[in-house]
Formats: structure tokens, sequence, C-alpha cells
């Protein structure tokens, strides 16, 4: 956050507080106004980019120093199937999320700007842009609705000016159309041709641009038929599968229309509603010294990417989401990510466990859906590769899934016998269950995906000599290849159907819990064994002499995401022998260890890779919460999303009706958060020199399951 001299700051913000007068009425609380990110330095490129967004359509924001306003528009549902700059060689399937192009805006007399402000105010989800020049003040309002698919940019000068605005589209002319012929707008689109993969062919997207007493100079750009003091600019954009551009527009046209009538003041007093019920949902605020406030504002900005990208057709990529910028190091424009349009659920896996606390639940949606809908495809080639049920997800897929044949004979790779997601993936819905109490979500979609991977298991594998389960070859993850009974699968089948067997007689028949039991008792034991006179969990079951690939610890997805040990639990000394010992200990991505780390109670550690994860800015990118790349690409989103998801653990951890508060924090740092739990329950605080403070629990039943560990430190 940067801080800007408080006259500066005076006189270049009293204009806009005049000029954009907040029309909702919404709780007076500046707390959060705190973190707001203020730059008191334009641009001059994309790097300089805040991010903005209504959970499908997203902006990158940035002035250059003449003082003109850009912004990239992206889409969660814009793949391109074609002319998209090359992603890496090796990694070219998935399609492109591609940019939906750029927008200028320009006013006259701003050529020589002596004060200038810009501010992302989260709480209202709005950047606020002043210039001061030698003739004139201007201020620029940009947000997206939240509850409608249109960007808003308001602009206003104290001197009449003249305003114009302009596309910028690198692939106009090649696989992208300007139309031409407007009359008073801009309207342009991408349009997947038959060459594209079948999955996107025909997928259309762009947007229309238009605003009132704006007039068509070309087709790319617009200009104010006289010098103004207020200016409004509206922007459309929409993804539709159609037969051509033609088609496309008349099905956005009426859209258009629609919101147009609407009231500009009540439209965005809805959208800071619900900007303020979304930061109503949970917080966490850390103080103490200096790292804590930068991990408040991480976890903070963190939280706030995701909301921006997290309520579209699809899920967050883990390489940039949806705001990757220029790369001038590659070569690459605005479509340009590494590691491609697959998703890798390793990865992915990442922004979405953090959201069951942050009480975020619309935004696994997309998450959810995805997989849901991979799933029958799917199963349909289990049928036809191996002859059985059941169902799994491939580690790395494009958004309509698909599998390629993993008989045993099939050459070992990072991912060839990877067969965990669905494991995975059926935990966490087993635990949005558990948060919200969804009985529909429970019957179709839970219980789809779990079954099928349970069935997968049961029948891809044979038994061994004692009747148990014999996971052989399969992937120990990335880590080891084509191993026996490998760690996470174990744990992954152990977990689910406990879990699973429990459930409800309205979702779960007598048959089907019997089949999961028989399948329950024939399940191998985890791996163990004895390093330094002291029991650990390994990797594998075996001689411990497969190569590693990684840099991963498998063993310790008993601990998490499967959660076989931990706090309260029984042997907990296996968990921590394991955890001291574990091999890798990489900082930041997608490595778990700060999750870990809480999960046994290792305050001083979950501490340390917490704050390294929500600190850890890309060094060319000027956003705080833009992470480093790691390993998969700037803005990364896996560093935020481990980070928030330690943060979390270390304040609280849920287990079935347990709620353990205080687990792993760690000495010299205070806290104020409010979280959710499972069973519909928020639990608040404070926490005062390591003591917890002021509790608060709805619903007030719940108390009784709360464990406040600070007490017996």
């Amino acid at each position: 956050m940067t801080n800007c001299n408080l006259k500066t700051l005076l006189t270049t913000t009293l204009f806009a507080l005049t000029a954009f007068s907040v029309q909702a009425k919404v709780p007076v609380d500046t707390t959060l106004n705190k973190y707001n990110v203020s730059w008191n330095t334009p641009g001059p490129t994309s790097a300089q980019s805040m991010p903005l967004g209504n959970g499908d359509i997203g902006l990158n924001v940035w002035t250059e120093p003449n003082g003109d306003l850009l912004f990239y528009i992206s889409k969660t549902d814009a793949w391109g199937g074609e002319g998209a700059q090359e992603q890496d060689d090796w990694m070219k399937q998935g399609g492109v999320l591609m940019k939906l192009g750029a927008v200028r805006i320009s006013a006259g007399g701003m050529k020589n700007i002596t004060r200038f402000r810009q501010v992302l105010k989260l709480k209202e989800s709005e950047i606020l842009i002043t210039e001061q020049s030698d003739k004139a003040n201007i201020q620029y309002r940009v947000w997206v609705d939240a509850n409608n698919p249109v960007i808003r940019v308001e602009v206003k000068t104290n001197a009449p000016s003249a305003i114009s605005v302009k596309l910028d589209n690198w692939r106009a002319g090649k696989t992208d159309t300007v139309l031409s012929n407007q009359q008073g707008q801009i309207g342009w689109y991408h349009h997947n041709s038959i060459t594209a993969d079948p999955h996107l062919t025909n997928l259309t997207f762009g947007a229309i641009l238009k605003g009132s007493n704006l007039v068509n100079k070309g087709n790319a750009m617009l200009q104010s038929r006289a010098n103004v003091t207020t200016q409004l600019i509206s922007i459309y954009p929409l993804t539709k599968v159609t037969a051509n551009g033609q088609s496309w527009l008349s099905q956005l046209q009426p859209l258009v229309n629609k919101i147009e009538k609407l009231d500009l003041g009540q439209t965005r007093g809805a959208h800071q509603r619900w900007w303020q019920e979304f930061w109503d949902r949970s917080h966490v605020l850390v103080t103490g010294d200096n790292l804590a406030e930068q991990v408040t504002q991480g976890y903070i900005l963190q939280r706030f990417v995701t909301a921006c990208a997290g309520r579209g057709a699809y899920p967050i990529k883990f390489n940039g989401s949806i705001f990757v910028v220029d790369n001038p190091q590659k070569n690459g424009n605005a479509d340009f990510r590494s590691w491609g349009g697959q998703y890798w659920f390793q990865n992915t896996r990442a922004m979405y466990w953090p959201r069951l606390m942050a009480g975020d639940f619309d935004m696994m949606q997309p998450l959810f859906k995805m997989y849901a809908n991979i799933l029958p495809a799917n199963t349909a080639q289990v049928k036809k590769f191996y002859n059985h049920g059941g169902a799994y997800f491939a580690e790395t897929a494009p958004f309509w899934g698909g599998l390629n044949y993993m008989g045993p004979e099939v050459k070992e790779n990072y991912t060839n016998h990877y067969f965990t997601p669905i494991l995975e993936l059926s935990m966490m819905m087993l635990d949005y269950y558990e948060y919200t109490g969804d009985t529909q979500f429970a019957k179709n979609t839970l219980l789809p995906v779990a079954s099928a991977g349970l069935e997968f298991f049961d029948q891809h594998f044979k038994r061994d000599s004692t009747g148990k389960l014999l996971l052989d070859p399969d992937n120990s993850i990335e880590m080891f290849w084509k191993v026996h009974n490998p760690a996470p699968d174990i744990a992954g089948l152990h977990a689910i159907l406990n879990r699973m067997i429990q459930l409800p007689a309205n979702i779960v028949n007598n048959e089907t819990r019997k089949y999961w039991q028989k399948l329950l008792n024939e399940l191998p034991p985890l791996p163990t064994g004895n390093i330094d006179g002291k029991s650990v969990l390994l990797p594998y079951t075996g001689p411990q002499t497969a190569k590693s690939f990684n840099s991963e610890n498998p063993e310790l997805y008993a601990i998490y995401p499967f959660r076989i040990y931990g706090l309260g639990k029984p042997n907990i000394d296996i968990a921590l022998n394991t955890f001291n010992t574990r091999k890798q200990r990489s900082k930041g991505c997608w490595v778990q260890d700060p999750i870990q780390a809480a999960m046994v109670g290792d305050a001083a550690t979950a501490k340390d890779y917490t704050s390294f994860a929500l600190t850890r800015k890309d060094p060319t990118l000027k956003f705080p919460a833009f992470w480093e790349k790691g390993n998969d690409y700037m803005p990364d989103e896996d560093n935020g999303g481990n980070g928030e998801n330690g943060l979390q653990q270390m304040l609280m951890q849920a287990e079935g009706k347990k709620i353990l508060l205080l687990p792993a924090w760690p000495a010299g740092w205070n806290a104020d958060f409010k979280l959710n739990a499972p069973y519909k329950t928020t639990v608040e605080g404070k926490v005062i020199n390591g003591k917890l403070t002021n509790l608060k629990v709805i619903p007030a039943s719940r108390m009784a399951d709360v464990v406040d560990m600070s007490k017996n430190k």
C-alpha cells in the first residue's frame, strides 16, 4: 500500500469526493479502507495495472503518463481456439483464455499531469483516478457491475473537455472482427471457426461499447460531440455459441437495451451492497508488527482478486486468473500465459479450499459445475478403455475433460497414472455439504462424483493375497511414478468412505452404504516406516527406492487434504514426526506446507510459510497481490490461495462438530476474525496477547463444540 503526502491527498481527492458521492446507503466502516491500494504515479504499462471485476468480467486498469486511462477486458468464458499468441510449445491444448481487447479513454487538456492518484476502493469495488493538469481536473470512476454484465466508466471534469474512446484489439482483421457502420457505438467479436477444437467451435465473444453523445470516428473510435463535463461510458461483453457474428450481435443488442433502461444510481447502489455483503461474510485482520500488516493486506487482496473472477462460467485459472498482462520477457501480449489453457487440479484447488471458511460458497460453484459436467464423458471413456464402471478426473484437462488410456503397460510420467483428483474433489464437496447443508447439492453433485470415484478405484485395481485393495501401478501424485499403494490415494479412500457412509438416509440408501462399507474393509493401511527411531508416514508402500520427480511430500496428504491425522486426533505424534522429517521444504506456489504446518500445530512454520505466500509479489508487477510466478505464471493464484488457507487454519480448524480455535497461532500476533464453520456456523473473535476474547458463535448452540486451544498454552 502506497501512502501519499497528506496535502497532495487532500488536494487531489477533494473534487473526486464531491463528484462521486455514494448513492447507496452502506454501513459506515472504515476498517477495510486501510487496505485500499493507492498510487500517486501513473503506469506506464499493464504491469502497473490494478485488477477489477464482477466475478465473470475482469479488468486490468492503468493510466499512462499522458493521462490516458487504459484497461484490458477479460471474461471467464472467452476461450479462443485460434488466433492468440501461442502458449508454451508443449502445452497448447485446452484453448486459450483470451482478452477481449483493450480500451483507451482520453480527455482533452490532460497532457501535462501535475498531480495524480489512482485508488482501488475495496469496499465499493471500484477504481477512482484523479488527475490534475494546468488546464483541468478530471476524475474517472471505473467499476464492473456485480449484478449486471456491464463495465462502467464515469468521467467528470471541472472544465469542458473532449472525450475520446478507442478500442485496441491486436487480433482485429485476423481472427477478430470490428463491426463497421455502427452508430454511436463500437462493436467487436472473436468467432472460433470450424478449425478449432470441436468443444470451442462457434464460441463467439466480444462486446459493444457506447455512451450518450458519443459519435463514431471510424469503426474503433468514439468521440464526444462537443466538450463535456460529464460522460458515462458503458461496455457490454457477451460470450455465446453462435453460427456467426451477426447471430451473436442479435443476442447482445437486447441485453444492451435492457441494461440501458436501468437507473445508474440504483445499479451502483446495488453493486455496492453486493460487495458490502461479500465483505460481511468473513474477515481476518492480523496486527502486531509490519509483517502482520502485510499478511493482512495479502489475505484481503487475494480474496478480492478471487471474487473478481470467481462467479463466471469456468473456474479460476491458476496461471494468472483473468488478470494476465503483457510479458515483454517472452515477447508475449496479454493473451499469453505459460502452462496453457488446461486446468491442473493440483493447482486449481488452492483457490477453492479457502472459500469454505471465507463463506464464499457461490464462488465454488464454477469448479463443481465443471467437473460434474465432465463426469459423464469420462465415465464413458473408462467403460471403453477398461470395461468397468466408475470414473476419475485427469490431473490436467481442458474444461471439457477427457481421459487417455492408462493401462499398466503405458509408460509412466508425471500424470499418466495419477488418479487422485476425484478423491480430493469429493473431500471438498463433502466439506461444502457440511458447511452449507445443501441437500440438493449432495444428491445431484456430490453423490454422483464421489460414487464414480469410489467405483473406479474398486473396479480398476485388483486385490492382494490378503484380500486388500492393491493400488498398483498408481502414481503417488507427481512425485513418485507407478508405485505400490501410494499414500495420497489410500488416505483419500479412507477419508471419503468413512464420511460417505455417514451421509443421511435421504441421500444414500442402505445398499450403497453396504457396498461402501465392504470397500472400506478392503482398504490397505497407510504406508508407515521408521526414521531415527520415530514412526512416520511414507509416500508409498515397500522399499523407498522410487526416483522423485517433483518437490512434494505425498505422505502428508494424510494430514491435508484428507485429514486422517491432525490436532485432537489419535497418533498426532506420527503426523508431527512425518512433517518434521519431510524432505521437500519449498515455499510458496502450490506447496501445501503452510496448511499442513498449521494442522499439526506448528505455529512458527505456519507463520513463516503463510507470510511468504501472502507477501510474494511478482517483482515485475506493481499490484501487491499479483503474486510471483513460482512454478506457474504470474499473477500466480496458488501463492495467495494457499496463504489464505494457511492463515485460516492457524486461527481455526473444524472437523465434524468440533471447532478448534487458535490451534497454531504465533506469539506476537493479534487478530480480529470472523470465519465460517460447518453446519451454517460463524465464529467471531479477537486474539489479544495470545488469548481469545470477544468470542461470538452463531448459532449459540454451537458454542458447546468450540475448543479454545490458547488455554492450553
